[in-house]
């Protein structure tokens, strides 16, 4: 058991995963049915496939390899400051590559608020893109905020703070093989992600 995280988030103690949601085997199969589809939905259009850091790491490395034509891997990366609804998202790290008449595919490791997408949607679109379509692995639909669109989906989640497979807590978790919930060590109530 351990204290982790910073701000708020340091004063929770989690003793790990509460229960997996999707066992490995369950996250690598969807990974390749993703990537078929994606693989039929963009045959002879060479994609980009931005990715944004850091949680997306490990499913994008999956799914550019269960997708079986030509491709081209970005990333960007973002913070967010604010409370919800008012915060505010800086680009850290943007795309270097002309998106201008590209078919773009923003890979994501988790939607929920939508805020966030809505932003990387508009920001992406105005460099001239052909299409921006977005695939995410896990997609927490209850908590949308925003009015965006979630075009490839791995999972639907429940409204509760999920670790593994590139998500994290404070930094950990992000290298379990499997989608779990995060287990709090005491009452004190795990925030939501």
């Amino acid at each position: 058991m351990g204290k982790y995280g910073f701000g708020p988030l340091a004063e929770v103690s989690v003793e790990g995963t509460e229960r997996v949601l999707f066992d490995e085997a369950t996250v690598q199969k969807r990974v390749k049915e993703l990537g078929a589809q994606l693989s039929q939905d963009y045959a002879g259009r060479e994609p980009v496939l931005i990715g944004i850091l850091r949680g997306v790491v490990v499913f994008m490395a999956d799914l550019m390899r269960a997708m079986n034509l030509p491709l081209q891997v970005e990333f960007m990366e973002i913070t967010h400051y604010g409370e919800e609804r008012e915060k505010s998202i800086d680009v850290i790290r943007d795309v270097t590559t002309e998106l201008k008449g590209r078919h773009v595919l923003i890979v994501e490791d988790i939607v929920d608020t939508g805020l966030t997408l809505r932003y990387l949607l508009e920001h992406l679109q105005a460099k001239g893109p052909v299409s921006v379509r977005v695939c995410t692995m896990l997609d927490k639909s209850v908590r949308r905020m925003a009015d965006v669109r979630v075009d490839y989906v791995g999972f639907e989640v429940p409204d509760e703070f999920v670790i593994g497979y590139g998500l994290d807590y404070g930094g950990r978790y992000r290298n379990l093989p499997y989608i779990g919930v995060l287990q709090p060590a005491e009452p004190k109530a795990v925030p939501q992600r």
